[in-house]
């Protein structure tokens, strides 16, 4: 095990990947190769990656040999195990990762669809929390995970509600982090188009963005054949368009695994082909993503975080065998810390705010715009600002006296009850699927046991051999396919149903509360000091060079924002400056 050294200081800025490397053991074609040569890409890629996402890595072989190749960049990295077959998740830091689990999701698939294989390999969230600061709170958690295939188009895919329940649960994981006051980075190959429930859920009850739709909100909805997209009245994509605004990660025309069989043959006898970056691309989708949110914390020396860049990565081919390197592209992204004003500019602030007559609200929002910047000229409580999607409501809690109030931009978000009740019923069609399965397969078993008893009855009165052998062999096939499917109705149907009420029960609940939410007003910026600050967008936008910094004297500041605030008075504002000058 390595020697954890403290850091000294915070990084300026974070480099993240995420990559899924196509490693099926068996069944992708060139995995040794390719993952040796994904490795090498990883470590070669400008800016270098510092934390590091890796989805479909089944085996701890492929995984020693990404390893090996990027530890003098990321010294540090956990193989997740699960499954039967292990989970195929892995997190590599740059900084030491101090905690780790592996978080099984109560819903992924059936064990009856062995061919697809979701449910063997027990498909969840990889879970790393990295140190990254000197500080305690100064840590970054990581969340990984490859949510369940679409093997139909939705709203016809069968294994819909197991991806919209896992969406909830990783967003459940992000949102405890955030409320720990840590930032959260959720990464990893999500299943969905930026258009589906599941990605709405993520957003909404996770207080965290997709980084891509913070640099591309005009980004497409999914593929341009996708009815949401047709609607818009886009011309066909480009392959060049489709990576640079649209974030496609996954059937682009650039991707060698998404050729023809005929295509792909010429490839592996060794003729180079090559497909213009102008080529329309009407498939390419974006599957892959990168969400972060800042931690919770109204301490203005807690680290903060914004996004500064993201580009679609590892188009490289292989050097020798001239294919892409999997059958996804990698999401990369930039955030850097905000850094904080100095001690001079918070006195100058209260001075200011003591020496001129303003009210009560204006010296409030004169102090906390010096701590953040843009605090309420970024603020709109109209539905539809940036802060407050259409799709949600928000509401801030009443002010308490016995505890901290919660940031308004951090208190639970909620769709439109007509939203739920889609859910709602998507849970209720398939929870009445699976009760007609576990009937089904109950009757095969008591059928089969009755079949059984017939062929011992009848091999008793035979006087051939060979029609008793006969009757022995179907007997016994037809017990265990019985007794299977018994125990799979029984015990795993069963099992499903129950997180299946469970996953109901919280979605009712939901929406209950966003009823009476949504029959209150908008919210405005009023109750307590911590609310308004709460009042400004999850990722930090200003840039100020200054990092000179002094607890004290901001805790002084912060504590004087709380008494102007509960007793209302000028007089108390003059009281601090006179204390902190």
């Amino acid at each position: 095990m390595k020697h954890i050294e403290p850091r000294s200081e915070l990084p300026s800025s974070i480099n993240i990947l995420t990559y899924n490397c196509w490693g099926l053991k068996y069944l992708a074609k060139y995995r040794v190769e390719r993952l040796q040569e994904v490795g090498r890409a990883i470590a070669i890629t400008v800016p270098t990656p510092e934390i590091v996402g890796l989805q479909e890595c089944w085996t701890q072989e492929d995984y020693v040999s990404i390893r090996k190749q990027t530890s003098h960049i990321l010294p540090y990295g956990k193989f997740y195990f699960s499954g039967s077959f292990g989970g195929g998740l892995a997190i590599l830091s740059k900084w030491p990762i101090v905690q780790s689990n592996m978080v099984r999701y109560p819903l992924n698939g059936r064990p009856t669809a062995f061919f697809r294989g979701d449910w063997y390999v027990g498909k969840g969230v990889a879970c790393a929390s990295v140190t990254v600061g000197p500080r305690r709170d100064e840590i970054i958690e990581v969340f990984c995970t490859h949510l369940h295939a679409p093997y139909e188009s939705e709203p016809n895919d069968s294994y819909m509600c197991h991806r919209t329940a896992q969406a909830w649960e990783i967003a459940r994981l992000m949102r405890q982090a955030v409320e720990r006051g840590h930032a959260a980075i959720g990464l990893g190959d999500f299943n969905m188009i930026p258009s589906s429930l599941a990605h709405r859920l993520i957003t909404t009850h996770a207080p965290v963005q997709d980084i891509w739709k913070v640099l591309h909100p005009d980004s497409s909805l999914g593929a341009a054949t996708h009815p949401l997209e047709k609607e818009r009245r886009r011309e066909i994509p480009t392959a060049r368009f489709n990576l640079q605004e649209n974030g496609a990660t996954c059937d682009s025309v650039l991707n060698t695994w998404r050729w023809s069989q005929q295509q792909q043959k010429q490839l592996f006898r060794g003729e180079d082909i090559t497909v213009d970056s102008t080529t329309a691309d009407p498939r390419a989708k974006r599957l892959d993503y990168i969400f972060f949110g800042n931690g919770r914390s109204l301490s203005s020396t807690s680290p903060q975080w914004r996004v500064d860049s993201a580009k679609v990565g590892m188009m490289t081919r292989h050097p020798t065998l001239k294919c892409s390197l999997s059958d996804h592209f990698s999401v990369e992204a930039t955030i850097s810390r905000v850094r904080q004003p100095r001690t001079s500019d918070l006195k100058s602030a209260l001075k200011r705010s003591s020496a001129k007559e303003e009210t009560n609200d204006t010296a409030l929002r004169s102090l906390t715009n010096t701590l953040h910047p843009t605090l309420y000229t970024s603020y709109n409580p109209s539905p539809t600002s940036s802060l407050v999607p259409a799709h949600v409501t928000r509401t801030p809690s009443p002010p308490t006296q016995d505890s901290n109030p919660t940031p308004l931009d951090l208190l639970p978000a909620y769709l439109t009850p007509a939203t739920y009740n889609e859910i709602l019923t998507l849970i209720s069609t398939y929870m009445a699927r699976e009760y007609t399965q576990r009937r089904l397969r109950l009757i095969h078993l008591a059928i089969s046991i009755i079949i059984s008893l017939g062929c011992f009855v009848a091999i008793w009165w035979s006087s051939r051999a060979g029609v008793s052998f006969l009757l022995l062999v179907v007997s016994t096939l037809n017990f265990g396919g019985g007794v299977i499917d018994g125990l799979i109705g029984g015990l795993f149907v069963g099992s499903e149903l129950r997180a299946l009420k469970e996953f109901e029960w919280e979605i009712k609940t939901a929406r209950d509360t966003a009823e009476i939410v949504s029959s209150d007003r908008e919210p405005t910026i009023q109750g307590p000091a911590e609310q308004r600050i709460g009042a400004h967008s999850r990722i930090y936008t200003p840039s100020l060079e200054d990092e000179d910094r002094s607890e004290e004297v901001e805790k002084e500041l912060w504590e004087k924002v709380r008494e102007s605030e509960e007793y209302g008075g000028k007089e108390n504002m003059r009281r601090g400056q006179s204390r902190m000058v």
